[in-house]
């Protein structure tokens, strides 16, 4: 796995590696869950319908998500998210999807890059 281009999407592959103690095989597994999951096709939906429910519940899920595989920025950026929703800030929550949108497809692309 390169950790270069893990890092250069904003993921901490040591320390993701770390949390999953030195397990390489368990690490690739997670971030092929990640490259499956429906959280973030779900929160586009949600924002696009208004429904804000539904978009809190798959923003705090990516947070997690990406919490516990080291992906700095988007945690940051889901953190970010999350606390606007839950202060009643729809619009400003909103205004992050582009960079969220950004990182997300960076992410993406460096975790297939990798696991090819």
């Amino acid at each position: 796995m390169d950790s270069r281009i893990l890092m250069d999407a904003g993921i901490d592959a040591e320390s993701a590696l770390n949390r999953m103690m030195g397990s390489e095989a368990l690490l690739e597994r997670l971030f092929r869950r990640f490259l499956e999951d429906g959280n973030f096709s779900a929160l586009s939906a949600a924002i696009e319908a208004g429904d804000r429910e539904g978009a809190l519940t798959a923003s705090h899920t990516l947070k997690g998500m990406c919490g516990n595989l080291s992906m700095d920025r988007l945690y940051s950026l889901f953190s970010g998210q999350v606390d606007l929703m839950r202060a009643g800030d729809w619009e400003e929550a909103v205004n992050l999807m582009p960079r969220i949108r950004e990182a997300y497809d960076e992410a993406v692309s460096a975790v297939k890059r990798c696991l090819e």
